[in-house]
């Protein structure tokens, strides 16, 4: 079942989101050889795309490694108690965490999964041991460490949306 909330789109809007998810920097005469179309429409169709919502930025991806990031984990958190003010806190709290990347609600055994990166396991240890443990509403901590990238991606698979 599709989200309710989602836009309409095209094959062309497709061929548009395809090209800039491999390039966020094409120009809209680029984008109009890739994509067959004027460069006056690949620039409507991109502003629609911008202005609804559906490319909500642009950005530059780093590699972790080059900048001595090279400690990457994924962690699941548990909190002690479960009410909307709790999690709230929670909430809260781990937007201020620069070194925690991504943050999902997560059903199953614990109440969150972060992605958090760190140059090494002594910075790693500080977030999780001595950050994240000393928040009240948080009971348990459990941490994989990420040994090896087999695929790391953040293009959407957009032609399901047709």
């Amino acid at each position: 079942m599709r989200n309710t909330h989602s836009v309409a789109l095209d094959r062309q809007d497709i061929k548009i989101l395809e090209a800039l998810q491999q390039n966020g920097r094409l120009s809209n005469v680029e984008l109009s050889e890739l994509v067959h179309l004027s460069a006056s429409q690949c620039q409507r169709r991109r502003q629609k795309l911008e202005e609804t919502g559906v490319v909500c930025k642009y950005i530059a991806q780093l590699d972790p490694e080059k900048i001595g990031l090279g400690v990457m984990a994924l962690v699941s958190v548990s909190l002690d108690k479960h009410s909307e003010k709790i999690a709230d806190a929670f909430r809260t709290a781990i937007i201020e965490y620069p070194e925690v990347l991504e943050c999902w609600g997560v059903a199953g055994d614990a109440d969150y999964m972060l992605k958090i990166v760190a140059p090494d396991l002594k910075a790693f240890a500080d977030v999780t041991l001595h950050r994240l443990l000393n928040l009240p509403m948080v009971s348990n901590v459990k941490s994989n460490l990420l040994l090896q990238t087999l695929k790391s991606t953040t293009e959407l698979p957009v032609r399901w949306s047709l």
